[in-house]
């Protein structure tokens, strides 16, 4: 860092998130990047750094009269881009990209600005460049001091934003927290408890992967469900692929579904999307994922939390659920009647293992505020 860019570090700092804000229905359940604003503004507001945090109006049509609803979970309140410039020492890209003439002017006037990269824009933006997609990441040339990103982005991600972004580029912890899961479920009070419901003697699977990207897809689960359901035919009472109400009108899709002994039985459905806390409870006794560079979700943690056995392909989940490797289909649907043989009679281990990691991803944990403390110090070295 030049001595022209170099800040002094004020004794606290105002900081904000930027979120994309738009007219009409918004959900936080829509992807996982709004819910991590929230998990890292309640973060911020733990660290001995920050005075105040905000999220930050960005991106869309709308402003912050219109995230009433949309955040009324948030622990701080939304503010516009010019308020931002106004009143913030730090700002944190995330959900809604910065303008490069906004970024130059708050640069300008000491402001630090820091990216937070959680979306594997690596395989996002070639897959929007080839297939001539609406963009995702614009690499306008915007000043950056720093971009943090997570450790499922470490190979196919981090080399990217550190040539594309021309900036030191930070490893930094994922961030959940089961508040918005709980405070879902409290506004629906008839719903049976998010939890896993032994004793069944065949399971409803399901499939949430969103088959808008080759990182996250069904395709692998469907054939570990396959696998399983050839091996024994009584396991599977229903796999429920949800996401996949798009693909129902694709022939290359229908062909390879309808290939699958556990279509033709009568075994599956193609559902759209749906919030976990809507479809879970009472109805899905299993989860079964896959992901290609992109092994720390939302809907991991979900399933965790609930003591749903979850099968999976994620290297970045510590000892949790039951793991296949890589693209391995086979050893996924084995991965399953392994969950299927003993999940009951281990129920209790299991929460207590998924209880353990889930505490380190705690917003709120003394490690990750830690980090993220640190980083922030960082910034003004």
């Amino acid at each position: 860092m030049s001595e022209a860019q170099r800040t002094a570090m004020p004794a606290t700092l105002k900081v904000g998130v930027s979120i994309f804000i738009r007219k009409g229905e918004q959900s936080l359940w829509e992807n996982g990047v709004y819910q991590n604003c929230l998990f890292l503004v309640m973060l911020l507001l733990r660290s001995p750094r920050v005075h105040s945090a905000v999220l930050v109006a960005g991106g869309g049509d709308g402003g912050p009269a219109d995230a009433t609803g949309f955040l009324a979970d948030s622990p701080v309140p939304v503010i516009d881009m010019a308020a931002a410039a106004q009143e913030l020492d730090l700002m944190i890209e995330m959900s809604a990209q910065l303008a490069r003439e906004w970024s130059v002017a708050f640069r300008e006037k000491g402001g630090k600005i820091v990216s937070m990269r959680v979306g594997n824009d690596y395989v996002i933006d070639i897959e929007r460049m080839i297939f001539d997609k609406p963009h995702g990441l614009l690499i306008s040339g915007a000043p950056y001091d720093e971009v943090w990103t997570i450790p499922e982005y470490a190979s196919s991600c981090k080399p990217y934003f550190e040539s594309t972004f021309r900036a030191p580029v930070r490893l930094m912890p994922h961030l959940w927290s089961p508040m918005v899961l709980e405070r879902a479920l409290a506004r629906t009070p008839d719903s049976p408890p998010f939890a896993y419901v032994p004793g069944r003697r065949q399971w409803r699977v399901a499939i949430f992967e969103p088959n808008i990207c080759l990182v996250k897809t069904s395709f692998i689960p469907m054939l570990g469900c396959e696998a399983a359901h050839r091996a024994q035919p009584r396991l599977i009472e229903k796999m429920w692929v949800y996401n996949s109400f798009h693909l129902k009108d694709k022939p290359l899709f229908v062909g390879f579904a309808q290939s699958l002994d556990i279509v033709r039985h009568g075994l599956a459905t193609f559902e759209g999307r749906f919030p976990v806390y809507q479809v879970m409870p009472g109805k899905i006794d299993a989860v079964f994922a896959h992901h290609w560079e992109n092994a720390q979700n939302y809907v991991y943690y979900e399933a965790l939390y609930g003591g749903y056995p979850l099968i999976h392909n994620s290297h970045l989940v510590g000892d949790c659920g039951y793991r296949y490797h890589g693209f391995d289909c086979e050893e996924g649907g084995r991965a399953l009647q392994r969950a299927f043989a003993g999940h009951d009679a281990n129920l209790q281990a299991y929460r207590d293992e998924a209880r353990r990691f889930i505490a380190t991803l705690d917003p709120e944990g003394e490690e990750n505020v830690r980090v993220y403390t640190a980083a922030i110090d960082n910034l003004y070295l």
